[in-house]
């Protein structure tokens, strides 16, 4: 019962609080509210990734034609892998287009390639991956911007609180109810600071190791996938020729 009493005591004196340290806790309260809605925006969004890589890759090893794997491709809008197989295989559909007046365009294609290489296939991928490192980076500044603010935002309320503890004290009364109310501001202020602050940061870390690892997967597929295009093109050309 009195601890419940002293809480209800510091409660009542974060209400009568200054206006200004008011602000400093309803902005910092804010910031870890979005923040938290980041992260939980970020864990779904990679999870459905893991889920749609896995799927596309079980289609992708299975041994299905390209036309087949670019169709399903299609259904697995959050896989950043066919994401990357679309724009690979859209640059050798484009290829093939121009060379459509050809009497054999597969065989044609594939000499092209021979002759000057898969730079136009690597172009499509690397544009691929770009677009999907801004996908897979967004609102990550938004949660380091909160990690590295936040404190500063706590530390200006708490200055506020400590100025208003010497206030109290100015005025003669150097008792702890005339600097309680300010003490609780300055600690309050601090507190939320690093509420907002401390999870902001170690999301932002994990997800930009999460990154990282989903960049390593897209290195190794898009190197994966030239050879996989190279065997194609030349099973192609033999079958035709």
């Amino acid at each position: 019962m009195e601890m419940a009493s002293q809480q209800l005591d510091i409660f009542k004196i974060i209400l009568q609080s200054g206006f200004i340290v008011k602000g400093v806790l309803l902005l910092l309260l804010l910031a870890s509210i979005l923040s938290w809605g980041v992260v939980i925006y970020k864990f779904i969004q990679f999870k459905k990734i893991r889920e749609e890589n896995g799927w596309f890759m079980e289609k992708y090893q299975s041994g299905a034609s390209l036309k087949d794997i670019a169709n399903f491709s299609q259904e697995e809008s959050d896989s950043i892998l066919a994401n990357l197989y679309i724009e690979g295989y859209s640059s050798i559909a484009k290829l093939k287009g121009k060379l459509s007046d050809f009497n054999n365009p597969s065989k044609v294609l594939s000499e092209h390639l021979q002759s000057y290489g898969l730079a136009s296939v690597e172009r499509g991928i690397k544009k691929g991956m770009s677009e999907v490192s801004l996908e897979l980076e967004t609102f990550l500044s938004f949660l380091a911007s909160i990690g590295s603010v936040s404190p500063f935002i706590g530390l200006f309320g708490t200055v506020w609180g400590i100025i208003h503890s010497f206030t109290g004290l100015s005025s003669g009364a150097a008792t702890l109810a005339a600097v309680a109310p300010g003490i609780a501001e300055a600690l309050v202020a601090t507190a939320i600071g690093l509420f907002a602050a401390i999870p902001a940061v170690w999301f932002y870390n994990k997800f930009s190791n999460n990154i990282e690892q989903f960049q390593s997967e897209m290195d190794s597929f898009s190197y994966d996938f030239m050879n996989l295009i190279e065997r194609s093109l030349m099973v192609e050309k033999d079958s035709e020729g």
